[in-house]
């Protein structure tokens, strides 16, 4: 059976992992002393509004291109003056042409908080993440054991980092709260093959209970759709794609901003 894309990311994530394990002690020493993480969970949960998390996102397997060589700090700030609530980097050089580098750059141009969204699957990543400056890191449900998904999520919440924790099937969304979430996303999109259906989010919904901060992650284009996450009680949604093609980035930003959430449609 041939490997999938998912299969063929985590390989290159343990590489990466063996490489950078050795630099650990400076990591910490660099998150030790780093200003406290900015409120990333805080800032996805308004009462009657769905927030945007905006992503910059050069490239992706499924996508080829969106925007190569695209100045993340550039587009940072156009997100935050089309009223993103919070930024999302993709720090994956191989597969999406991102890196730590574009943390930074992000990191030093605007007060958004900011998600380092890769695919984590060791402790050294999230401290590096933490000395790059991230206030939340992503921890993706499919790819960890669920003693690592637990240990990965108390070493988040010890460093005063939030985590959104991924599920893509009603199992792991129940992993995901039993891990002690309370801020969780559910992938439209099957990181197995990337095809993206945007009523999985819809679907989902009743399963997260109201005191936890859910968000809705890729297929996300229009204000339609925003308006149909929002009558289901999403609270926030994730969207890189279809911002970064737009010539306008601040104006694509602020047409997804600021839609209405219903109150009450998902369990207290």
């Amino acid at each position: 059976m041939s490997a999938s894309i998912l299969d063929r990311i985590v390989e290159t994530k343990r590489g990466e992992v063996k490489a950078t394990s050795p630099r650990l002690a400076e990591y910490r020493d660099i998150a030790r002393q780093a200003p406290p993480p900015r409120g990333f969970a805080a800032a996805l949960k308004r009462p009657a509004e769905v927030r945007l998390l905006a992503e910059v996102k050069r490239r992706s397997p499924s996508a080829g291109d969106i925007r190569p060589g695209a100045d993340a700090a550039e587009i940072a700030r156009a997100y935050a003056a089309g009223g993103a609530a919070a930024l999302s980097v993709l720090t994956d050089r191989d597969y999406f042409g991102g890196g730590l580098d574009a943390l930074r750059a992000v990191h030093a141009a605007v007060a958004l908080p900011i998600i380092r969204k890769d695919f984590v699957i060791d402790p050294v990543q999230v401290w590096e993440a933490r000395a790059a400056g991230a206030d939340a890191v992503l921890l993706i449900a499919r790819i960890l054991e669920q003693p690592l998904l637990e240990d990965l999520h108390a070493l988040v919440r010890e460093l005063g980092m939030d985590a959104l924790v991924e599920a893509h099937t009603l199992a792991e969304l129940d992993r995901a709260l039993s891990a002690g979430a309370t801020l969780v996303g559910v992938n439209n999109r099957d990181l197995d093959t990337f095809a993206t259906r945007l009523e999985l989010s819809l679907e989902l919904a009743a399963g997260v209970p109201e005191s936890v901060t859910y968000v809705a992650e890729s297929g996300i284009r229009t204000a339609a759709d925003v308006d149909r996450l929002g009558a289901a009680g999403v609270d926030a949604i994730l969207v890189g794609e279809s911002l970064m093609r737009q010539p306008d980035v601040a104006a694509a930003a602020a047409a997804l901003s600021g839609r209405a959430k219903a109150a009450g449609a998902r369990p207290a």
